[in-house]
């Protein structure tokens, strides 16, 4: 293969797996979360570079084999003649599929007995893994019923070999299943409630978001489900734990524009139109650059001075005289492909899909709803919880007040209202306790007393058929409505429809 093929192949499947991991000989080598890369096609070679804080290693690549969720390279290292292997994970999980369906299945049965007998007055429904596309149903997760006479508990679990985002993401299908069978059991049962059961120390997320449930509508039972001693712990549901969230406080814009002018007047010198280009800062002393929400560069303070790298995602480079040359190239690809009219199918159009989604939205976020104040939109608001590192999509307030948090997805997520939940319920937590006004967001703006407003967007093809019926469990405290914009959003911003659980 061409050197260029190679670098479109490895570019289209990165840029649709952030979290991927990169495996040598069988061993974790980086987790492109935190690692960063950088591919280039020069003097007829193909080189993937790969670093983190741990280590660096530059690779050849010779082959690519493209999989549903994997990408297999065959690569060379420098001073060697012999080919290796390097393996790129979407998710990250490297057992095989017969492995997986076996650990599902073994699962299956322990649960079932530890059920039998936790709980002896109720009789369980043989439990399942299979899958089932119609109902969204993935194979990662146990589903059942308990049964006493004519009322019943939906069970649903998780084992301790899947990963962290598929315990995470237990409750959304946990839901899903809940309501499956209340309406299967409907003519001769009633289905009270739902059984979740996650293992030791993974429950953080859930917890916080069973919390934000409407518990007059169903039951909810959380258990710590220990498979080694066989032994089950019962959570408050109702607890969201330790939620040790904290705000950054809020940048001022023109101060570190103002400190970093050489470097941005340095970008932008290669921009010919610098209009198109977002600066947006990160901390006191860095900034970043982004065109249509993808960022490809960014300038940072160093002691009198300031060092600027560049690069689309987790790519990145110094930019120095010597590598001038590769910036200006990059910017030259950015400004001919990520462009709303541009190949669809180039990796870099479709590179970060809500980052570009929210930069219309920060421009123009009254086009949502006239209500919204668009002297005050935030957006990426750092708020860090006990158990994650995030970034709230939009925060701002309507007109009177009252504070929106503004979730974003530009492709189906089945998982958008339980992911608006954390968000929403992080704000709720810091503006009751007056913290956002104390760190210097909404200054001179007197904020309602009002529980925010949630606001979930999404391309109104693109919204998973599964959401009517998460957002009917959200508590009645949580004002939310479902909005959905025109397909062709990155040509401008419309809101096609507005809905409300």
């Amino acid at each position: 293969m061409q050197p260029e093929s190679l670098m479109r192949d490895l570019e289209a499947f990165l840029a649709e797996a952030p979290s991927a991991v990169v495996f040598e000989d069988g061993e974790p080598i980086f987790d492109l979360s935190l690692a960063r890369y950088f591919v280039s096609a020069d003097h007829g070679k193909c080189l993937l570079h790969l670093w983190s804080d741990e280590r660096n290693t530059i690779r050849r690549v010779l082959d690519v084999e493209v999989k549903k969720d994997a990408l297999l390279l065959s690569v060379q290292r420098f001073g060697q003649a012999k080919p290796s292997r390097l393996e790129i994970l979407r998710h990250g999980d490297r057992r095989s599929p017969q492995a997986r369906t076996v650990g599902r299945r073994q699962y299956c049965k322990l649960l079932q007995k530890v059920l039998q007998k936790q709980f002896p007055d109720l009789s369980s429904t043989p439990l399942t893994s299979a899958m089932d596309l119609e109902r969204s149903f993935s194979p990662v997760y146990a589903r059942g019923l308990l049964r006493r006479g004519r009322s019943a508990f939906a069970v649903f679990g998780v084992n301790a070999q899947e990963l962290q985002a598929s315990i995470d993401g237990a409750l959304t299908f946990a839901l899903l299943w809940l309501e499956h069978c209340r309406s299967k059991e409907a003519a001769r049962t009633v289905v009270e409630g739902l059984k979740l059961f996650l293992p030791p120390d993974t429950s953080a997320v859930v917890r916080e978001r069973l919390a934000c449930l409407n518990h007059d509508l169903a039951k909810f039972e959380l258990y710590e489900f220990d498979e080694a001693e066989r032994s089950l712990r019962l959570l408050d549901c109702r607890d969201r734990g330790n939620i040790a969230t904290h705000l950054v406080k809020c940048l001022n814009p023109a101060a570190v524009k103002h400190r970093l002018q050489p470097a941005i007047e340095r970008v932008l010198s290669f921009v010919q139109h610098a209009g198109k280009v977002q600066l947006v800062p990160i901390s006191a002393s860095e900034i970043a650059f982004r065109l249509h929400g993808l960022e490809f560069a960014r300038a940072k303070a160093k002691a009198g001075s300031h060092e600027i790298a560049f690069g689309a995602g987790p790519h990145e480079t110094v930019l120095s005289s010597e590598t001038e040359k590769l910036f200006a190239q990059l910017l030259s690809r950015l400004l001919e492909t990520r462009l709303a009219n541009a190949d669809h199918n180039h990796a870099l159009w479709r590179m970060a899909p809500e980052r570009w989604l929210e930069s219309l939205i920060v421009k123009n976020v009254a086009a949502l709803d006239s209500d919204f104040d668009s002297n005050f939109v935030y957006s990426q608001v750092p708020a860090f919880s006990a158990s994650d590192r995030a970034m709230i999509d939009v925060l701002t307030c309507t007109r009177e007040g009252r504070l929106a948090v503004l979730e974003l997805k530009a492709d189906e997520d089945i998982h958008l209202p339980l992911q608006g939940l954390d968000y929403w319920a992080r704000v709720q937590w810091h503006h009751l306790r007056n913290e956002f006004t104390a760190n210097g967001y909404f200054a001179g703006k007197g904020l309602s007393s009002q529980p925010p407003l949630l606001l979930l967007i999404a391309p109104a093809l693109r919204i998973h058929p599964a959401t009517d019926t998460l957002l009917r469990y959200l508590s009645p405290e949580i004002d939310c409505t479902l909005i959905g914009v025109d397909e062709r959003w990155r040509e401008g911003l419309r809101v096609v429809f507005r809905k409300r659980p």
